[in-house]
This record gives structure tokens, C-alpha cells and sequence, in this order.
């Protein structure tokens, strides 16, 4: 059998690297400040390396154009963006439940011509039922097919197109009305009638 001898294993083992590390340029600053000049090459000094990509970081002694090359630190998280500009109202609903919303809704103001909803959903609701009336208005039979498809009950929209031009004929928009009321007893909602004018 062999002698193994310390000199061996060293040799056999595969060579062990020091992972990210920190180095120091040694360029001459340019701002007055005085740094120990290292006398042989950029010497590494071992960092701690939590969530921080395995780049080697480099700290350049010129200071006057804020020459630190720091490297982004990358955790996988989503970034969000803020909804700036964005005027559609959500009323905590996937889209599809809210467009079901937004039309039960008008279908119900159109029929009863007031009903008492909060005021987001009130103030959502609004533009849908003006286009309702302005679609009636226009009396075409595109425009009935039209409102077919948005208003859930096929006899309010023949009664629409029927007397809407005697109602709002000389009117240009602007057909509700929201009268802010007190708050939903329970949660404190804020509530309003909307209504046809």
C-alpha cells in the first residue's frame, strides 16, 4: 500500500476559489484624498455574498463622479409598477365579473330609472348608461342590435329606443344624476342615488 503524505492530498484535491470579492484599483485620486497604495497587485478581500450575484465588485478611488461600480442586487422579486394615468375603476372585480356588474346595473337604472348603489359603482355605471341612451338616440338598427348586446332585458331597450327621443331630444349628454346619500349601515360604504334626469 502507499504512503500518503499531506503534500499528496493537497495535489489531488481540485483548487479552492475565494468566491466575490472586493478589489482596489490603484489609479491616483483625483480629489486630495489619501489612500494606502497596495505595493503588489489588487489584493481580494473575501465579502459576504447573501443575495448578491457572483460579480467581482470593483471600488475605483476617483470619487468625483461617483465611480463606485456597484453590482444590482437581484432577489427574483416582481416589481410593480404604480397605475398612473390608468382611469378605469376596478371595483375589486376581475373583469369579467365587473362588466356583468356595470350591466346588471344600467339594465336596473334604465328600468326603474333610480336606484340607490355606492358611489364607485354609481359613478362606473355612469358613462354605460349615457352611451345606452345616446345608442337610442341614434335609433339605427346597428345601434339597437348594439344595446341588444349590453342590456341584459330585450323589452327595456324597445321601450328606450321608443320614447327616448321625446325625453332627451334636445339634451347633449350629461343624462344621470348622483345624489350622494349616508353611508351603508355595516361597513360605512359611501352611498348614492343615481338616477335618470
Amino acid at each position: 500500500m502507499a504512503s500518503l503524505n499531506l503534500s499528496s492530498l493537497r495535489a489531488a484535491l481540485p483548487s479552492v476559489s475565494t468566491g466575490p470579492s472586493v478589489c482596489f484599483s490603484h489609479r491616483p485620486a483625483s480629489t486630495g484624498l489619501k489612500f494606502p497604495v497596495l505595493k503588489s497587485g489588487p489584493r481580494p478581500l473575501n465579502s459576504y455574498v447573501g443575495l448578491a450575484p457572483s460579480h467581482t465588485v470593483r471600488l475605483n478611488r476617483d470619487f468625483s463622479g461617483h465611480g463606485f461600480l456597484l453590482p444590482s442586487i437581484d432577489n427574483g422579486g416582481r416589481v410593480s409598477a404604480m397605475r398612473h394615468g390608468r382611469k378605469v375603476p376596478k371595483l375589486n372585480r376581475p373583469p369579467d365579473q365587473r362588466r356583468a356588474l356595470l350591466r346588471s346595473l344600467t339594465t336596473q337604472l334604465l328600468k326603474y330609472g333610480r336606484i340607490k348603489t355606492t358611489r364607485a359603482r354609481a359613478s362606473a355605471m355612469r358613462k354605460y348608461v349615457d352611451k345606452m341612451i345616446t345608442l337610442a338616440k341614434d335609433g339605427s338598427l346597428h345601434k339597437r342590435r348594439q344595446a341588444l348586446g349590453f342590456i341584459y332585458e330585450k323589452q327595456i331597450v324597445h321601450a328606450l329606443f321608443a320614447e327616448v327621443e321625446e325625453r332627451y331630444g334636445d339634451r347633449d349628454g350629461g343624462y344621470t344624476r348622483i345624489i350622494r346619500t349616508l353611508p351603508r349601515r355595516g361597513d360605512n360604504a359611501p352611498m348614492a342615488f343615481i338616477e335618470l334626469v
